[in-house]
């Protein structure tokens, strides 16, 4: 007989507080098309401190469950840049090197909410941007603190500690890069996303 459990009790927690919660499955490869060509490395659920940054949440949020149709986002966008000891990069669904930047609020980039949150931790859920008031689709998660970084760049959301979601940021912390700018060797595929 099949184990079944009930919800989350982590992702309940989070939505308690009035948060949203959406995840990731990650896989080293880009075979889109052959799952057996690709290892999967695990799920990461964030919750998106929606309370204190509705607008950033809200852009993140739409690109994790595929923004207008046909579905536009992070389905199937990779981290194109990873740093160890200091943060995975992902988000980037139109250049897949870091250049590209769109955001839903018609336009490329949107300005910066607020500063509430720090980055204070591993796992912390931060967008990345290129000055102030630049943000777009890009993000990243951090592997370590990096407290040079508040006031700089919106902490948004943190990767729930349920035990999965830390150590699968750290298995893409952990794939060798090539060059100067953390690009992965083997592509971090987002194979799936959305929310719970």
């Amino acid at each position: 007989m099949a184990n079944v459990s009930g919800p989350d009790p982590v992702v309940l927690d989070a939505i308690n507080r009035g948060n949203a919660v959406v995840f990731f499955d990650i896989a080293l490869g880009d075979d889109i098309e052959d799952a057996d060509r690709r290892k999967n490395l695990g799920r990461i659920k964030l919750e998106l401190f929606v309370k204190e940054c509705p607008k950033t949440c809200e852009n993140f949020r739409q690109y994790c469950i595929g923004h207008s149709s046909p579905p536009v986002g992070y389905l199937n966008s990779t981290f194109h840049r990873v740093i160890k000891d200091f943060m995975v990069q992902g988000g980037d669904f139109l250049n897949h090197d870091g250049t590209g930047k769109t955001s839903i609020y018609n336009g490329t980039s949107f300005a910066d909410e607020n500063f509430t949150h720090k980055h204070d931790k591993p796992g912390m859920l931060s967008m990345a941007n290129s000055g102030p008031n630049t943000n777009g689709c890009q993000f990243f998660i951090s592997c370590a603190k990096c407290d040079w970084l508040d006031e700089k760049h919106v902490v948004f959301g943190c990767v729930l500690d349920d035990g999965e979601s830390m150590l699968t940021v750290r298995k893409c912390e952990a794939v060798p890069v090539t060059g100067g700018k953390g690009k992965p060797r083997i592509p971090l595929t987002i194979v799936q996303c959305g929310e719970l």
